[in-house]
């Protein structure tokens, strides 16, 4: 977190100064272990390998949970996504126990496609690739083959839920599309494009570190994405890095992002009358993954537009800065203390060290009530005010955003309105929505001597500096500096008794090295200001 450590000498009688040293020291150092932080439960624990990293976290329904040994059967591994299409870089053959697929696969009106190697297996079914076996002809060379068993919790006495909700989006933008599909002998069998990596690799790949341009890229696309589906009546219900997926490798989609996997989407409205579905909460069934559920998910109510955002949301967050507060809990009641986490967690603690208009996405969100539209077109440019800071060249931005041109375009059109709501939303308000806390300055005076006094509130991180230096060269020093989020208040004297003053604005606890220099150099120390926000370098 960053910190102002801030020192200040006064003109001191020669006696006196050895001993003042002395004493402050275990004053200082008391100070500063009092101030600091609780550290976060999963810090606490053993450090762990990336192997159990990645643990299997899964969909796990509550309600069949007794009884059962082992790993739960609807639980997916964070590197097993049943996902309609993976890299074919990290395929492996399938030697698993149970029943195995067909050697060669043909359905309806398909050419005949002969099964290569595994891509993923997840709750529902098994993603293979597959290549044509006539050398010409109709039909792409190389495609995804998801195969799902007839007895599988996602096919209920028929074809397999997802295939209804393929049906009802009708090859929307961000989707694969799927040429075929059909049922051969115990399988039911779709023919999709193959894609390339998902988020998952490509973050595992770098380090597991994403750029914030990238971050922001993939933000502006995604929501895009989920607008078009959430128009269709449909909600995905398992937002991830793993189900989002690049385009092919060397392709002129290799940089367009494409969601898959829609096994757990779900209506929000009735398509007979246009109505949202009603709400219903059942405690017992859990659908999603615990990582990025929302808290909505984990008390077991119905999905809605909101709950996608909101796992966006935690996707987002994660990629940027690589884990997320309530990763490490383990233990039949994990799901409890995942969702406990989550809740405890404020959006600015979340996103401390990421650009703003990720906390201002994270607030929005998680304020959104269950039958609220979004509006998507602001949550978009929140990410493109990012990228024009960081001065992004669309044409060689690491993910393709021309799908989310008419979403901007509809921010620019109503901006006007959006910067009066901005700036009533600054404002203290009457109504206060449970889960996020209200701030504000409150100021203190005291009768004393008149002197020259200075006083700065709502102050940038990056503008601190400035109003320090101005006020020093004016002869003035800090009595009195405090913070809230991002914004600093402070206030400069002129009858402070200081000869001279240091401060340094740091992401991290102050060292006791530095402490102790300050004091060799006759300083001594003023206060340590804690708080959660991005630090600018």
């Amino acid at each position: 977190m960053p910190v102002l450590r801030s020192a200040a000498r006064r003109a001191r009688e020669a006696q006196g100064h050895p001993a003042a040293a002395d004493e402050k020291a275990p004053e200082a150092a008391a100070a500063a272990l009092a101030a600091a932080p609780a550290p976060p439960p999963v810090e606490k624990r053993r450090r762990v390998t990336r192997a159990e990293e990645r643990e299997r976290e899964e969909i796990r329904p509550r309600e069949v949970v007794a009884g059962e040994g082992g790993d739960d059967e609807g639980e997916r591994g964070m590197d097993e996504p049943d996902s309609a299409a993976r890299s074919a870089d990290k395929l492996t053959f399938d030697d698993e126990d149970g029943p195995t697929v067909p050697e060669a696969v043909q359905v309806g009106s398909s050419p005949k496609y002969r099964v290569d190697r595994k891509l993923g297996k997840g709750g529902f079914g098994q993603v293979y690739v597959g290549h044509r076996m006539s050398a010409t002809g109709p039909g792409a060379v190389e495609v995804a083959l998801k195969f799902e068993h007839r007895t599988s919790k996602g096919c209920h006495y028929g074809p397999p839920y997802e295939w209804t909700a393929y049906n009802a989006i009708g090859g929307i933008h961000g989707f694969p599309r799927v040429h075929y599909k059909g049922r051969q002998g115990d399988y039911f069998v779709m023919v999709m494009d193959m894609l390339g990596p998902s988020l998952w690799d490509v973050w595992n790949n770098k380090s597991h570190i994403m750029s914030v341009e990238m971050v922001s890229c993939i933000a502006i696309e995604a929501i895009c994405i989920l607008e078009k589906l959430h128009s269709k009546g449909y909600v995905h219900g398992d937002v991830k890095p793993e189900n989002f997926l690049l385009g092919t490798p060397g392709t002129p989609e290799e940089k367009k992002l494409f969601l898959v996997d829609l096994g757990l989407a779900t209506k929000w409205k009735d398509i007979a009358t246009g109505r949202h579905v009603k709400y219903d909460q059942r405690s017992d069934v859990f659908r999603g993954t615990f990582r990025y559920a929302s808290v909505h998910a984990h008390l077991g109510r119905t999905g809605s537009r909101r709950d996608d955002l909101e796992s966006l949301a935690y996707t987002l967050v994660f990629l940027l800065r690589g884990c997320l507060p309530w990763q490490g809990y383990q233990g039949d009641n994990k799901s409890f203390l995942v969702c406990k986490k989550k809740m405890a967690t404020f959006p600015v603690s979340l996103c401390c060290f990421c650009p703003h208009p990720f906390r201002k996405f994270v607030e929005y969100v998680v304020n959104l009530k269950f039958d609220e539209e979004p509006d998507y077109a602001k949550c978009a440019s929140l990410f493109h005010s990012v990228l024009s800071v960081v001065g992004s060249n669309p044409d060689v931005r690491p993910i393709n955003t021309d799908g989310a041109q008419k979403l901007i375009h509809q921010f620019g059109q109503k901006r006007g309105r959006f910067f009066i709501e901005e700036e009533a939303d600054e404002q203290p308000k009457k109504k206060i929505r449970v889960g996020m806390p209200a701030t504000q300055w409150i100021s203190v005076y005291n009768g004393r001597v008149p002197m020259k006094q200075r006083y700065h509130y709502n102050v940038s991180d990056s503008r601190v500096g400035q109003h320090i230096e101005k006020g020093n060269a004016d002869g003035l020093f800090i009595s009195c500096i405090t913070s809230c989020s991002d914004l600093w208040a402070l206030i400069m004297d002129a009858g402070t008794g200081f000869t001279s003053q240091i401060y340094e604005l740091i992401p991290h606890f102050l060292h006791k090295e530095w402490v102790m220099d300050q004091w060799e150099r006759d300083y001594f120390r003023l206060s340590t200001i804690y708080f959660l926000s991005m630090f600018s370098s």
